[in-house]
C-alpha cells in the first residue's frame, strides 16, 4: 500500500533554489531534502498508479552533459514514467512550476521512426491519429517532439499530414501547475485520469509502431 500524501510546497521550492543555484555543493547540501520531498512522493505516487500502468522508474536527477553546452550537472525537474508493453511512454514530472503530465514515443528508434512514418502517412491509420491528436488538444494536452527543420526523403510538400511526418519523435503533454489539489493525495486521481484520456494515444503507437527490434547499445 502507498503512503502517497501529494507533493509539497517544499518540492517545488528545491527546484526553484536548483534553478538558481545547480551545483555540487548545492545538492550534496540538499540531498536528504530531495530524498523525502521529491524522490519518495514520486515513487509513491508510482506504487499506485502501478495496478493501472504497470511498474513505474523514476529518472536520475544527474544531466548527461558529455554532448551539452550546458555543463549544469543536475536536472531541475524530476520525471517518472510507466511504459506499455510495445513501449509507449506515459510520463509524470514536477519541477519548480508544479505538475506535468504526458504521454507518447519520446525516443524512437530507427526502425520505430520508420513504422511511425509509414502509419502517419497511411490514409488510414494517419487521419485516426490526427483526431486522436484534435481530441487530445481539446482537453488541454500539446504535441511536442523533435522534427526535422524540412522534410523526410520521398515525403512531397503538399502531404495533409507533413507536419506529422517530420517528427523524430512524437508525445503530448498538460501542464497542471501548482494548484491546490497537488499538495493533496488526489494528485494520483489526476494523473490516473489523464493518463487514461491518453490511451487512445498510447493505443495508436502501440498498434503501428510498438517497440524497436534493434539490439540496444
Amino acid at each position: 500500500m502507498s503512503d502517497f500524501a501529494g507533493f509539497s510546497p517544499e518540492t517545488l521550492d528545491f527546484y526553484a533554489s536548483l534553478e538558481r543555484h545547480n551545483s555540487r555543493e548545492t545538492w550534496q547540501a540538499g540531498k536528504g531534502r530531495y530524498a523525502a520531498v521529491v524522490r519518495q512522493p514520486i515513487e509513491s505516487l508510482l506504487a499506485l498508479l502501478e495496478p493501472d500502468f504497470g511498474a513505474g522508474h523514476v529518472f536520475r536527477p544527474n544531466r548527461d552533459v558529455r554532448f551539452s553546452a550546458d555543463k549544469s550537472p543536475y536536472k531541475t525537474h524530476q520525471g517518472a514514467y510507466c511504459a506499455t508493453p510495445d513501449k509507449a511512454y506515459y510520463y509524470v514530472q514536477v519541477d519548480a512550476d508544479g505538475l506535468l503530465v504526458g504521454a507518447g514515443g519520446y525516443r524512437l528508434a530507427t526502425d520505430q521512426l520508420a513504422l511511425y512514418r509509414a502509419a502517419a502517412a497511411d490514409d488510414l491509420a494517419g487521419p485516426e491519429l490526427e483526431r486522436i491528436l484534435a481530441e487530445l488538444a481539446q482537453e488541454g494536452f500539446e504535441p511536442g517532439g523533435e522534427q526535422l527543420k524540412s522534410r523526410p526523403r520521398g515525403i512531397p510538400a503538399d502531404h495533409p499530414r507533413l507536419e506529422l511526418l517530420r517528427h523524430k519523435s512524437l508525445h503530448v503533454s498538460c501542464e497542471f501547475g501548482s494548484p491546490d489539489w497537488l499538495f493533496t493525495p488526489e494528485v494520483a486521481d489526476r494523473v490516473r485520469d489523464a493518463w487514461d484520456a491518453l490511451r487512445p494515444f498510447t493505443g495508436w503507437l502501440d498498434q503501428h509502431v510498438g517497440a524497436s527490434e534493434l539490439p540496444r547499445r
